[in-house]
């Protein structure tokens, strides 16, 4: 049994898609939901079963306990965590989990990386970016993480194109379609090993 975590700080709708696409695998486990954000929309998912009766518990933390102590190493550790999966998670991995999970932790970012990746380059301020920048084209990259935003090697990408009328919120559905098609999928194809680093 391949066991995964998902890391999230909002709405939790690529949560979502993840824990409905593996419900019914009999080789991967939804472990946990970890969360920053006491009200992120992924707590009452979790709640509700993500609509598909899977039973998965949520841990809310602070900042002290992630970037001061080893307690998330710990506890992951403990769990026997194959992959852990940033899915609209905020905050920068600590270089103490990157190092306990190398090559184990994966994150989806809404552009076509290297392009408007970095720090502060997340949900609605890449796409307005991208509008801005007037881009043809923008779309989702996959990769591993390491230290640094937006820098790990890249497991997938897919593109979209950008019309000359399409405003942000026309960009941030197009985004989150291939998000929601393509997310589970890599993460079940990373967690069988048929993707590597």
């Amino acid at each position: 049994m391949k066991k995964l975590v998902i890391f999230a700080s909002g709405s939790g709708s690529n949560a979502q898609q993840i824990a409905q696409y593996i419900v019914g695998n009999q080789h991967i486990e939804l472990s946990l939901i970890l969360t920053n954000n006491p009200a992120a929309g992924v707590i009452d998912r979790a709640r509700r079963g993500f609509d598909c009766g899977l039973n998965v518990p949520v841990l809310i933390f602070d900042r002290p306990t992630f970037y001061q102590t080893d307690r998330i190493v710990r506890l992951l550790k403990a769990q026997q965590i194959d992959l852990i999966v940033l899915a609209g998670f905020m905050w920068l991995v600590p270089p103490a989990l990157v190092k306990a999970f190398s090559g184990q932790i994966i994150n989806i970012h809404p552009a076509l990386l290297p392009k408007f990746g970095g720090k502060g380059m997340y949900g609605h301020h890449i796409h307005e970016a991208v509008v801005a920048a007037g881009e043809t084209e923008t779309g989702i990259t996959i990769h591993f993480v390491n230290e640094h935003y937006d820098e790990g090697a890249v497991i997938f990408q897919a593109a979209c194109p950008v019309e000359p009328t399409d405003t942000p919120d026309d960009v941030a559905q197009k985004i989150h379609a291939l998000e929601y098609a393509h997310y589970p999928r890599v993460v079940v194809e990373v967690l069988d090993g048929l993707i590597g680093q």
